[in-house]
């Protein structure tokens, strides 16, 4: 369950799966990097060994007897002043005054001495997480690449094994809260792969660690005080609360922050157990949803066929219209079919640009993109949650023969759109909506469709060849 700049916070930056590089605007690619930071073993760790990070922290995967590698010791790559090796080691080396200054928050928290105590003794900094927090991923994946991974045969299989399963809890959860069963079996499986990777850091620790080190210090005191809360009060045992470096756990990831929110005894035996308990699970994350605006009976989205020399100008989050003006401009659904409530409002989503399918989107994948703020994060949710419940695959093909840039070209495709007047932001290498407004600009000015998508080919306009 990601943090997000709205409802959960934002994890930094929403994180590597708030995808500081894979943020609303910019679902032309999926930045492997970018998916890493907000959860943890569960979608980011799928992400981290399915796309193997393009561009990995300084150190390997593992180290040579199989342990988690050390921190690198290097600067980390954002060239935040909190974020050099020297203040982190200065951090470090004051990590258990940290922690014990921050007992007077946990009190007030009414969280006990005695546990706090518990809770605390022994911590040591996981450093390891600096890495993670500032890696910069070389390359990208296209986002037909993070589709073909998240929503295949063999989830699905298991979605529906789950589904199966825990019927009656589904049958409870559908009925207290409106929430579509396979919206949250398709969290479930993209999270944590349906609770097998779940992510293995300690919670408590890893909180610990960037309430006291990096550049994100006040968000993340929020989080480890939670955690501590929730263990206080007894909802989970200590050895449960593992996950992401980040600090997000169970099978549909919840922040200690969001489970404060959201979390509720599904089968009312006085605690609320995310992790193992299954009514509880799915009852806290239908709950999540229903208050970030859910509609009940409502569908996420609509894949449609747009219109040759269609204005993708309209291909603009902020350009909500009724279904029947999207019809009015000649877009109608991919399988042909009538939509079923033309005064609902949506919005166009083209993240393949002029050469690959459009999506409506309505207001249920806005909810979706709430619990993470990656359009092509939501997009995998939406339709996984459709093949759960027997719909086709898209019926429009991605153009897979597009080469992703690599995170230089981005860079240099930035820099050449400043300097011919499109760009006015500081060049990163990282493709946001900002970029994506410049690209259309400059795409109009050389009479391409304005489709904000970055190909090799814009760049060879661009470099003038």
């Amino acid at each position: 369950m990601r943090p997000t700049g709205t409802s959960r916070t934002t994890l930094l930056s929403a994180s590597l799966i708030a995808l500081a590089l894979l943020m609303p605007g910019s679902a032309l690619l999926v930045s492997s990097g970018a998916l890493a930071q907000s959860s943890g073993n569960g979608l980011t760790g799928l992400i981290d060994s399915i796309f193997s990070k393009s561009s990995p922290p300084p150190q390997a995967a593992t180290a040579p007897d199989g342990a988690p590698p050390p921190w690198s010791g290097e600067d980390g790559a954002s060239g935040h002043p909190l974020m050099t090796a020297d203040a982190i080691r200065q951090a470090a080396a004051n990590f258990q005054n940290c922690v014990a200054a921050m007992w007077p928050d946990a009190a007030r928290r009414n969280i006990s001495q005695p546990n706090f105590e518990r809770f605390t003794a022994g911590l040591a900094p996981d450093l390891r997480i600096m890495d993670l927090m500032d890696s910069q991923p070389e390359f990208t994946k296209a986002i037909w690449d993070y589709l073909d991974i998240l929503v295949n045969d063999n989830r699905l299989a298991q979605g529906r094994e789950i589904l199966a399963k825990y019927k009656a809890q589904f049958d409870a959860t559908e009925k207290a809260y409106g929430v579509d069963r396979y919206i949250i079996a398709a969290i479930w499986g993209i999270e944590s792969n349906y609770s097998t990777q779940m992510g293995d850091r300690n919670v408590v620790q890893s909180t610990a660690t960037l309430a006291c080190i990096g550049r994100r210090q006040a968000y993340f005191k929020d989080e480890f005080l939670s955690a501590l809360e929730i263990l206080n009060r007894g909802d989970l045992r200590p050895e449960q609360m593992r996950g992401s470096w980040a600090g997000a756990f169970g099978p549909t990831q919840f922040m200690p922050t969001a489970f404060k929110r959201y979390a509720v005894d599904g089968d009312g035996d006085g605690r609320r157990d995310v992790v193992d308990d299954a009514a509880d699970l799915i009852a806290s994350t239908a709950n999540n949803l229903k208050k970030d605006g859910w509609q009940s009976g409502a569908s996420w989205g609509y894949e449609v066929v747009l219109p040759k020399g269609f204005n993708f100008i309209l291909a603009d989050r902020a350009k909500a219209m009724p279904l029947a003006q999207w019809e009015h401009q000649g877009v109608k659904r991919a399988n042909n079919q009538p939509f079923p409530r033309t005064t609902e409002k949506a919005y166009l989503l083209a993240p393949a640009g002029a050469e690959g399918p459009g999506f409506l989107m309505l207001q249920n994948f806005r909810v979706i993109m709430k619990y993470n703020p990656a359009e092509a994060y939501a997009l995998a949710i939406g339709h996984f949650a459709d093949r759960l419940r027997g719909g086709p695959p898209f019926v429009q093909p991605w153009p897979r023969q597009e080469r992703v840039l690599s995170r230089a070209e981005r860079l240099e495709l930035q820099q050449l759109l400043a300097q011919r007047g499109f760009y006015k932001g500081t060049p990163d290498g990282q493709f946001g909506g900002q970029t994506r407004e410049a690209l259309r600009g400059f795409q109009a000015s050389i009479g391409t469709p304005a489709d904000g998508f970055a190909t090799s080919e814009v760049l060879e306009r661009l470099r003038g060849r």
